[in-house]
């Protein structure tokens, strides 16, 4: 399913080569997206080192606002407010 999106995206870049125009609704669910998968792998990660609930809530809140952070400077979009619209 994302190797479709993914696979699209790839023909878009090399056939286009111009900007895709994402929604802010397009722009939201790409974030998503993103988080989701990142939030599976760093899963993989704390289960493997066998990090304690209170580290793996730790280390979660902060991918959170690393997240949050890098948005707002690259784009100047709060993802908070990505969700009250």
């Amino acid at each position: 399913m994302l190797e479709n999106i993914e696979n699209a995206l790839w023909e878009w870049e090399l056939h286009k080569g111009d900007k895709p125009e994402y929604s802010t609704e397009g722009f939201r669910a790409a974030v998503k997206i993103f988080i989701s998968a990142l939030m599976d792998r760093i899963w993989e990660l704390q289960e493997l080192e066998e990090i304690s609930i209170e580290d793996r809530i730790l280390m979660v809140e902060k991918a959170g606002r690393d997240v949050r952070a890098l948005v707002k400077t690259y784009t100047n979009i709060d993802t908070h407010e990505l969700h009250q619209k």
